[in-house]
């Protein structure tokens, strides 16, 4: 008798760990889906245009997506933490695949948009509770190995993600971008439903035995107000001017929704956006820190592959190459992080990252003019290696502070803070990069308007080449500025110690 215990034991434990394994391969093909989302469709959007139409809006097909994956955030994260990570991982893989279903099917440019802002209410669920999920499943010592690996898969999919868009759209048809997300998303939610069994969650001694409410209220208010706020961002500047009405009224709605929100959350018994996750010191140095991050990425992976092909002269693939280098790197230092921020801790082993990317982003505006290839792409794998020296310690560490009951809020609250750090970067580092090539060129001259001309065929002359390098590393400047204030925050307002707690 006393023999088999051992042999049941082994068993169980085996067990445990294929079962756990299956679980990762389904979060590592979830994430996939989303991060191939961002760089596949881009390769499309001629054929997509010229079978449907729509070229005046087709830039909805992007932002349509972000703005529902950015506001849903906040609402998944609490209802994971209400109802557990499953249900919402699953609703949001199948909202995601039949956005995806109803994309191929599509029959005019408006039809996309829609179906791409369905994909988007499934992409919120994927991208926050996946990072939850892979909290949940490893103890403190062994996340960053999990957190790497989704990392890599960013980085896969930034790297093949625009070639696997252009031979489907060149070789097959663009609606097969849509169609290749369900079997790669029908083999993740089997992995999930079969083999991820969360544990049930005994209620606090304190907490009174009642059924677990949601604010729906609460939900859309900050829907409502997110996605306001966010349009008037991606379209202020770009379908209107900034201070035309449309801006002025999408703003004044979107601060008077912010105050309903203020009013609904503080009255609602489980609020979407507790008040906790602001009050506490270490979150809010995170959500700041991280939303700064989202600001900086603008730099490179907007206004870098222009640089690349007016000012370097570059191909359209090499420079795409330029950028890409840093996808390398950013996941290699992810993953030696661990071995730093056991030593100094989460929060200094994110200022030497962030620290050290401020003063990379400053070298860009003193490389040479015009400069060979090699000094940009140095740069870049240079700057991969800091972000990821900062961002994986604080999204590890951040979720060590809080127990399950928080930690899909608090992992909400962290990527969302990130994407609206990047859709503001967007706009204010576009409005700073066609300020400085107005004053440069004259007139009403805009980076977009001289790209396209440069892209029909016509060849920059040194006085626009000139131009665009001075626009561009205008943005860097910016860039290296937000990665300052990154690490005052975390100098000024973060505890040097996080407080970690102990796990079972």
């Amino acid at each position: 008798m006393g023999s088999t215990r051992p042999a049941i034991r082994d068993t169980a434990r085996r067990t445990g760990t294929d079962r756990r394994s299956a679980v990762v391969a389904a979060l590592m093909l979830a994430m996939a889906l989303a991060a191939l989302d961002a760089t596949i469709v881009s390769t499309a959007v001629p054929q997509i245009v010229g079978d449907l139409g729509g070229f005046s809006v087709f830039s909805w097909l992007f932002s349509g997506y972000l703005l529902a994956v950015t506001v849903t955030l906040p609402v998944y994260g609490k209802l994971s933490d209400t109802f557990g990570r499953k249900p919402v991982l699953v609703v949001g893989a199948a909202l995601f695949l039949l956005g995806s279903l109803l994309c191929a099917l599509a029959w005019n440019m408006a039809a996309l948009i829609a179906f791409r802002i369905v994909q988007g209410l499934g992409g919120g669920a994927l991208q926050g509770t996946v990072q939850t999920l892979a909290a949940d499943l490893y103890p403190l010592e062994e996340r960053p190995r999990i957190q790497a690996r989704l990392s890599t898969v960013w980085a896969v999919s930034a790297v093949a993600g625009p070639g696997l868009g252009g031979v489907l759209a060149a070789y097959a048809d663009w609606r097969w971008i849509f169609l290749i997300n369900l079997p790669i998303g029908a083999v993740a939610l089997w992995l999930i439903v079969r083999h991820l069994h969360e544990p049930k969650r005994a209620p606090a001694p304190e907490a009174p035995a009642t059924r677990a409410r949601v604010d729906w209220a609460g939900a859309l208010a900050v829907f409502a107000c997110g996605g306001v706020l966010l349009t008037a961002l991606v379209q202020g500047g770009v379908a209107w001017p900034w201070l035309s009405g449309p801006s002025l009224a999408l703003f004044g709605t979107g601060l008077a929704l912010v105050a309903v929100v203020v009013v609904v959350e503080r009255r609602a018994a489980e609020p979407i956006i507790p008040g906790w996750v602001w009050r506490r010191r270490t979150i809010a140095a995170v959500n700041l820190a991280l939303g700064a991050l989202g600001l900086l990425m603008v730099a490179p992976t907007v206004f870098l592959p222009t640089y690349a092909q007016s000012v370097l002269g570059l191909a359209p693939m090499a420079a795409g190459f330029v950028l890409s280098v840093w996808t390398l790197s950013w996941p290699l230092s992810a993953a030696c992080s661990q071995h730093v921020y056991r030593r100094i801790g989460f929060r200094n082993t994110a200022m030497l990252g962030i620290g050290t990317a401020s003063l990379i982003l400053l070298a860009f505006p003193f490389l040479p003019y015009p400069g060979q290839a090699w000094q940009p792409t140095l740069l870049m794998l240079l700057l991969g290696a800091a972000l990821g020296l900062f961002q994986l310690p604080l999204i590890v560490g951040v979720q060590s502070t809080v127990g399950w009951s928080e930690r899909g809020t608090t992992t909400a609250s962290v990527l969302f803070c990130r994407q609206t750090g990047q859709t503001m970067g967007a706009a204010l580092f576009g409005a700073v990069a066609n300020g400085v090539l107005a004053s440069r060129l004259g007139g009403a001259s805009d980076l977009d308007s001289v790209t396209r001309a440069l892209a029909s065929g016509g060849t920059a002359p040194q006085a626009t080449r000139r131009a665009i390098a001075d626009a561009v590393h205008a943005v860097y400047l910016g860039a290296s500025a937000a990665a300052a204030l990154a690490f005052l925050v975390l100098l000024l307002l973060a505890p040097r110690r996080f407080p970690v707690l102990e796990e079972n």
